[in-house]
């Protein structure tokens, strides 16, 4: 095993691909992701810790299911999550929690910053990287020459190691290894290398079937299966290969690559070179855009200290001037105290006894102190002491200098696309660029609640690497602005229009088709997932309607959702196909779904009308606001609002076009059930309905019909090409 010893210079060299992405620290116990990518398996766990309480949190409103498991991972250290946050991740967790659906887990790869779906088994279905966890093991080896390994089984003091069985787990001394491996013995056959802290299974086995060894390997997923797996497992309809064919095509693939590399290793070094002097010259052009940038700010502040000077000295000068005027002013009235100006000067004019003189005077006084007379009776001071009108408005100022970037007329603005995105669970915002495709490495988008009470509420801010973005921390029925622009390098775009968008009125209710209760398979076709739902007229209807003579007409065939509701309020959404002849769609308690499913019409008898009002979940026949169900027709791309006791007989005034997605709000609390147009969030049409039992989700299907359940936004799983 001399051969597996690496010098310590190349171990050295390679110290860049051993390094964890999520803790920048040396592997340990590295799993392999889907992804193919390595990971700490302390990272993995601790990082699924870390997003938990959010995923329960974000989740528990989407189905009222409470005996969903919860999962118990042991706390992780602090230090270590703050390795993980500092790594900047955006971690989030997709769990699909439901009675009757396999939980699947969704996890944030650091490597690629991509979103890998780890199936229903989690961590436990994941390798582990033995050759990488070995080449870590050399390292730490070579880092470690002079620290020797010590035998585990000496005496004290212990020998240094000189073998490492890989079958016992143990290193020995020279002497102890002939002692626990005696020769004519089956541990003499033992499989033996140099001194290692590394054991690794010489087998290695499925993690799904833990009694199988691998012995295949599937080229769709890209990873090694047991022969179990073939036969009925996930990898059943899998194209695999024996898995030496698989290790002699992955191994020359590998060694022709490897060979090419090396045979330009002379053009690598000159690309090196290259980028050594682009190095050079980005630091030079950094400092010089730097040093612009702060002249440019310098002119900012000049300009703002000339303003401000002007400001203030016009301040100062309306200061002074109403000082002066206000003075003046009190001068004047205390000149009308008693033996003091006017009134004392008054006082010495009564005293003149001379008839003539005291006319000539007395005249002119006689005004100014009717003046004074007067405007003690109207007192308004000379000047005012608001500054109202040299209060200086920066909002315009404010706003132009927060959006102060590194402008490009070559960065393209992107546009968000109201079709592509859409609210539901969570908000999916998608954008492109009109002119320029892939002009921008990063994005920054923007949203904020629209609130009439707070009108310039804060804008909240995330990243983006791609052209969609996942957000899931708005609030239900509520309305958002979002806006995007591009960065490439320390270059921005303008922001683009801002694009409105609404929350649906309630937590996201999740549920699948059932396939049990009253599912009429020979009428009715679900796709694998019971996401979608289709109506068929075959043969049996045929061979049933040419028994008919009159007085007949088809049946409606019913489908429920395989999880109830007993309280709280609800939302989910679904699409109508365009070519559907009628479809009813709504709630119904459980004890009205007994007597639907339970005495079905049969086409072929003659005994049911047309009116007989047999229908029963015909919201035409009763408008009782205490029944326990309510539906509502669609057909022929239209949307029927139901007839109420006091509507007018014009059918033209309750059909509306049908809207690509419709929506169903379930308020238990209040008894209330509303159907909306689910792309604007706009309700339709709303009454009560008694909530007393178990409601489910209740359609019915009539001709030629199709439903699909509009799915859940997740993060979107990372599709890997196959290179085999």
């Amino acid at each position: 095993m001399e051969g597996d010893r690496l010098e310590p210079v190349t171990i050295k060299n390679i110290e860049r691909e051993l390094i964890c992405p999520a803790c920048k620290e040396l592997f340990t116990h590295p799993l392999i992701l889907p992804c193919q990518h390595s990971i700490c398996h302390k990272c993995v766990k601790e990082i699924l810790f870390f997003t938990l309480e959010d995923s329960f949190t974000d989740l528990g409103s989407e189905s009222s299911n409470q005996s969903s498991p919860r999962i118990r991972i042991h706390s992780p250290s602090l230090d270590r999550i703050d390795r993980v946050n500092r790594s900047g991740l955006a971690i989030y967790t997709g769990w699909k929690r439901n009675s009757l659906t396999p939980r699947t887990t969704i996890f944030p790869c650091p490597g690629c910053r991509h979103d890998v779906d780890l199936g229903e088994r989690g961590i436990n279905g994941l390798f582990r990287n033995f050759t990488l966890e070995t080449i870590v093991e050399r390292y730490r080896q070579a880092a470690r020459a002079a620290t020797a390994i010590m035998c585990d089984v000496c005496k004290p003091p212990p020998q240094e190691s000189t073998k490492s069985c890989m079958d016992c787990s143990a290193s020995y001394c020279n002497e102890c290894f002939k002692i626990h491996h005696p020769w004519g013995t089956v541990k003499a056959q033992h499989e033996y290398v140099g001194p290692t802290t590394n054991f690794r299974p010489k087998i290695l086995m499925c993690p799904e079937h833990e009694m199988e060894r691998v012995n295949m390997y599937c080229e769709i997923c890209r990873r090694p299966v047991c022969h179990l797996c073939k036969l009925g497992g996930s990898h059943a309809n899998h194209r695999v290969t024996t898995m030496s064919t698989a290790y002699k095509t992955l191994k020359e693939k590998l060694s022709k690559d490897i060979e090419y590399l090396i045979s330009k290793e002379s053009q690598v070094k000159g690309q090196i070179s290259e980028l050594g002097l682009l190095m050079k010259e980005t630091e030079c052009n950094g400092e010089r855009a730097k040093e612009e940038a702060s002249n440019n700010f310098d002119k900012l502040f000049d300009v703002l200290e000339e303003r401000r000077s002007a400001a203030l000295r016009a301040i100062e000068a309306s200061k002074n001037l109403r000082l002066e005027r206000l003075q003046t002013q009190i001068e004047e009235y205390q000149g009308l105290l008693e033996n003091s100006g006017l009134v004392g000067y008054a006082q010495e004019v009564l005293k003149e006894t001379d008839q003539s003189c005291f006319v000539q005077t007395a005249k002119q006084l006689h005004i100014r102190i009717q003046k004074a007379t007067e405007s003690l009776k109207s007192f308004r001071p000379a000047a005012q002491t608001s500054f109202e009108d040299y209060v200086i408005d920066i909002t315009k100022q404010e706003e132009v200098l927060g959006d102060l970037s590194f402008y490009s007329s070559g960065l393209d603005v992107p546009e968000i696309n109201e079709e592509k995105s859409r609210m539901y669970n969570k908000a999916l915002i998608c954008w492109e660029h009109l002119v320029k495709e892939d002009s921008a490495d990063t994005y920054i988008l923007e949203y904020r609640k629209l609130n009439r009470e707070e009108e310039n509420a804060t804008w909240q801010e995330i990243e983006a690497c791609s052209k969609s973005k996942v957000i899931s921390d708005l609030e239900n029925n509520s309305s958002y602005a979002f806006r995007v622009r591009g960065y490439k390098g320390s270059i921005c775009s303008p922001w683009s229009r801002e694009v409105i968008l609404h929350t649906p009125a309630a937590p996201v209710f999740s549920f699948l088709f059932d396939d049990k209760c009253g599912y009429n398979s020979e009428r009715l076709m679900l796709n694998p997932r019971r996401t979608s739902v289709e109506s068929r007229a075959g043969f049996p209807l045929l061979l049933g309607a040419e028994r008919i003579q009159a007085g007949c007409y088809t049946t409606l065939d019913y489908i429920i959702g395989d999880t109830g509701i007993t309280k709280g309020k609800h939302f989910w959404a679904f699409h109508v196909e365009s070519y559907s002849f009628l479809v009813k769609v709504g709630v119904a308690s459980n004890t009205k779904l007994q007597e639907w499913l339970h005495n079905p019409r049969d086409v072929t008898s003659p005994r049911y009308e047309q009116d007989s009002g047999h229908d029963s979940g015909s919201e035409d026949t009763c408008f009782d606001s205490s029944q326990p169900f309510t539906l509502i027709t669609l057909g022929m791309n239209k949307f029927f609002i139901p007839k109420a006791p006091t509507a007018p007989k014009d059918s033209a005034n309750r059909i509306l076009p049908m809207p690509s997605c419709i929506g169903i709000c379930l308020d238990c609390d209040r008894g209330k059930v509303g159907f909306y147009d689910a792309d604007h969030m706009k309700c339709l049409y709303e009454r009560q309905v008694d909530c007393s039992g178990t409601m489910y989700p209740a359609f019915a299907l009539m001709g030629s019909a199709g439903i699909h359940l509009e799915e859940a936004i997740t993060a979107k799983y990372l599709e890997y090409r196959d290179d085999m």
